[in-house]
């Protein structure tokens, strides 16, 4: 995928629909604030993104299932501007996964 956004469509379109973000007490749900410690995280893919015009305007894109089937996505920048609340966080987590596409 050339951009985020257009990255971004197509897991949606995939089902995972929930928004993530992390803050000091997990992994949490932006919908209904449901909390998940990074054992209960399984990174299932994972994009990373420049910028056309600023290579500073660097993103990740993460796409996450929960132990009980939540499926959702996560983004951060990556590089200086990266924050280290999620940063913290995905390195705790130890099912995370990159697919291949053939």
């Amino acid at each position: 995928m050339k951009t985020l956004a257009l990255c971004l469509n197509k897991i949606v379109k995939e089902g995972y629909t929930e928004d993530f973000k992390v803050s000091e007490r997990g992994l949490v749900t932006m919908h209904n604030k449901h909390r998940y410690s990074p054992e209960q995280v399984h990174v299932v893919n994972f994009f990373r993104f420049e910028g056309f015009s600023d290579p500073a305007d660097n993103s990740i894109l993460y796409v996450i299932e929960t132990d009980d089937g939540k499926k959702g996505t996560l983004i951060d920048a990556y590089g200086p501007y990266a924050d280290e609340k999620v940063n913290t966080f995905m390195q705790r987590v130890e099912d995370v996964h990159k697919k291949v596409n053939n």
